[in-house]
């Protein structure tokens, strides 16, 4: 009797609990569980892994640039690639506590129909923390990058005008124009990589007396004053006419070699010219400066080249005369970097990717040109070309040699692609390591993905 209490008792919570409800939900809470702690964990292991490849592809795309840039300037020979490359990537790769050990591997391809190009590619193993309960204890983690160099054609604008005499700017121009052609030289691989021009100017350039008889030549205002009357009393051709007289051009071989400005809006535009539109030809001057040879005081623009020696044997031979006209030099530096007459730039090969420069370097503000001689309407115009000239993807360095104190040139600043590509040059010393600074941007210009 002491015990039926007792069992009736115990049968009663046998009965509750064969009905009870709670103990399902812990258990298929508990069931539950491990796939969804299986799949946060596995979120966490993702999201550090991608963490850990997006270190490992910008440690190889910078590691990449750096070899090509090294390639470039000839700073490392091809068998030092690969330990450069692992070199460079350990040195910037951040998350080395998720991938500890990364295995790079460079691939060096010259002469290509694209230039030479460099591949880089990391391997690694990332350790994970929930996924190996899964049976994953690690993930392979990979990226590659590829860079190649492209081919380059820059033209250096010199200012020749009579106040580069003063305070050793000539010469110092003289020096840093060399060391730049040097410089952009050893970025060449073969010929063809890279092209320079050289274009001279004072208020004119000069392009060549032997090219007198060219049709891009308009003689007709030079016609009207130079030649001779048939009455010796008349020295110009108005005067002659005027007085029923004949008069007779001097023979156009004797011209010196320079032009000016063209017509307006194509004074401001690199368009070919064309025979029977006069508008499109450039005006013959017979500016005294401008002769042959070496002993003229105006150097002919020298065309595209590679021809390194010759090159900076024309730059020796620059003397300092005449007026500043800025536009008319670089209007003829966008020239030699066009197709077609006068200049004849090489066509570019299309399986190539190509970057044109401009290096305009004057002391001095606008003094004059064709149409003005007042500095304001000169800048205004010149505005004009350089706004063109970037348009069609010219890349503008400017540099301004002030060593007298004149203001800040407004319209260099202007014509620079960028506010890093102006250079204000207190002493001519400085011109040196200007240019050697714009050589190390145009050698990243030649270096792209």
């Amino acid at each position: 009797m002491l015990r039926l209490p007792v069992v009736s008792r115990l049968g009663r919570q046998l009965a509750r609990f064969a009905r009870a409800e709670q103990g399902n939900y812990a258990v298929i809470f508990a069931i539950a569980l491990v796939p969804v702690l299986s799949f946060v964990g596995a979120a966490v292991d993702y999201s550090r892994a991608v963490k850990a490849r997006t270190s490992m592809q910008a440690a190889l795309d910078s590691a990449a640039l750096m070899l090509s840039k090294d390639l470039s300037s000839g700073a490392i020979a091809t068998s030092q690639i690969s330990t450069k490359a692992t070199t460079y990537f350990n040195a910037l790769f951040t998350d080395k506590s998720a991938l500890p050990s990364v295995t790079v591997t460079a691939t060096y391809t010259a002469s290509t129909s694209a230039g030479s190009t460099i591949q880089l590619t990391g391997d690694g193993n990332f350790t994970t923390t929930f996924m190996k309960i899964a049976g994953f204890p690690k993930l392979g983690i990979n990226a590659s990058s590829a860079w190649g160099t492209m081919r380059m054609r820059v033209a250096m604008v010199l200012d020749n005008t009579g106040s580069m005499a003063d305070a050793g700017k000539m010469p110092a121009m003289q020096t840093a124009a060399k060391n730049l052609i040097d410089q952009l030289s050893a970025l060449a691989k073969a010929d063809g990589d890279i092209y320079i021009s050289i274009v001279p100017f004072a208020k004119d350039v000069n392009v060549g007396a032997d090219n007198y008889s060219k049709y891009w030549i308009d003689f007709t205002d030079w016609d009207a004053a130079n030649g001779s009357c048939s009455s010796s009393r008349y020295t110009n051709q108005s005067s002659c006419v005027n007085n029923s007289k004949t008069w007779t051009p001097a023979n156009h071989n004797t011209w010196t070699g320079c032009v000016v400005d063209r017509d307006q809006d194509y004074d401001i535009k690199n368009t070919t010219p064309t025979n029977g539109n006069s508008a499109t030809l450039f005006p013959a001057d017979q500016y005294s400066y401008c002769t042959t040879g070496s002993s003229a005081y105006l150097q002919p623009i020298v065309p595209l080249s590679y021809n390194w020696s010759s090159l900076k044997t024309v730059i020796d031979n620059m003397k300092p005369t005449g007026n500043t006209n800025q536009g008319i030099g670089l209007a003829w530096g966008w020239m030699t970097l066009s197709t077609g007459d006068p200049t004849n730039a090489p066509a570019k090969d299309l399986n190539y990717t190509y970057k044109d420069a401009i290096v305009l370097l004057s002391d001095g503000l606008n003094t004059q040109n064709r149409w003005y001689s007042n500095a304001s309407q000169i800048d205004a115009r010149q505005k004009k070309l350089c706004d063109n000239a970037k348009a069609a993807n010219i890349t503008i360095y400017t540099v301004q040699v002030n060593t007298g104190g004149d203001p800040t040139s407004g319209v260099l600043q202007y014509c620079a692609s960028s506010s890093d590509k102006f250079y204000l040059v207190r002493s001519a010393s400085q011109t040196v390591s200007v240019f050697q600074s714009i050589g190390t941007s145009l050698s990243k210009l030649r270096v792209a993905r």
